[in-house]
């Protein structure tokens, strides 16, 4: 049976580098749905793009929604019970759908199922109580491949919308990073289920995604991650435990960022130096109560 035809991919991207997104799109099953959603104006994006795939449907957003508000604009539009999250630096195994395919049925109970990495090196998933992700590590994958998990990695992960009733599903506040945690926690709070497969394979790229694709704007990326890094941890554990709770947990790191971007000045690091600026000035915000304002443009 194929199950496929009833998921829909949102791709969200922000002029993405071409042939990277082209990579990710011809990774993906031809008979599913894209929808692509642009956080941009750009006209001849969505013309390249919908001339050169039948399958994908270009949303242009107008403005840089961000990851989550971007994701939640595709999944308002698409038609189908289950969802598969990519970012467009994801490339897809080539036998990822024939085994998605095996758990798009009702009798599988899942909210979320999240996906493996080709590159071991690193885990795509976790537990919200860092001391125990090497406990759930060490736990055994059941006869479908699945281990429930806490949260999973956001490149590529699969949602059950007949299970979460919360709309939207990610939380708009958040512009970058801690996106799919925060949905992870909120989905467990209301008794959802949460995997990691290990033959769902990906290749991700990482931060190729959109600015950082091009060498000559590293700077610009970095200041942007970092920012929004540290203003997301400090929302988000204010979020789910409290004020005090994410004010202990950050206060070091304010502290350090802090010192550290007067010694890689006086090192003539300009690089650090920017990094640690922006890491104190995202949790400096954060901290403040200030919404997740800072972009760049490319």
């Amino acid at each position: 049976m194929n199950n496929l035809t009833d998921l829909t991919v949102i791709l969200v991207t922000y002029k993405t580098n071409y042939q990277i997104l082209y990579n990710c799109i011809n990774s993906i099953h031809k008979d599913i749905k894209i929808i692509n959603v642009e956080n941009s104006d750009n006209i001849n994006h969505k013309n390249e793009i919908e001339k050169k795939y039948k399958n994908v449907e270009v949303i242009l957003s107008g403005t840089n929604l961000g990851y989550g508000a971007g994701n939640n604009l595709g999944i308002k539009l698409a038609k189908t019970n289950y969802i598969l999250i990519s970012n467009p630096d994801t490339v897809y195994d080539n036998k990822f759908f024939n085994h998605l395919n095996n758990y798009l049925t009702q009798e599988l109970n899942f909210s979320i199922i999240g996906t493996s990495y080709s590159d071991e090196t690193y885990l795509p998933y976790g537990s919200f109580d860092l001391k125990l992700t090497n406990k759930m590590k060490n736990k055994s994958y059941d006869s479908n491949n699945l281990k429930e998990v806490d949260w999973v990695v956001g490149c590529s992960m699969i949602i059950n919308l007949k299970k979460i009733m919360f709309k939207p599903l990610f939380d708009e506040n958040i512009f970058l990073f801690f996106d799919e945690t925060d949905l992870c926690k909120r989905v467990k709070k209301i008794g959802g289920k949460v995997f990691n497969s290990s033959i769902l394979i990906v290749e991700h790229l990482g931060h190729k995604s959109s600015i950082a694709a091009n060498p000559e704007n590293k700077i610009l990326s970095e200041k942007l991650r970092n920012w929004h890094y540290m203003w997301s941890s400090f929302y988000y554990h204010k979020k789910h435990y409290s004020y005090l709770y994410s004010l202990n947990k950050n206060f070091g790191k304010l502290i350090r960022s802090l010192f550290k971007m007067f010694y890689f000045r006086l090192k003539k690091n300009e690089l650090k130096s920017t990094i640690y600026k922006f890491r104190f000035l995202g949790l400096i915000n954060s901290m403040l109560g200030k919404k997740s304002w800072y972009r760049v443009e490319n």
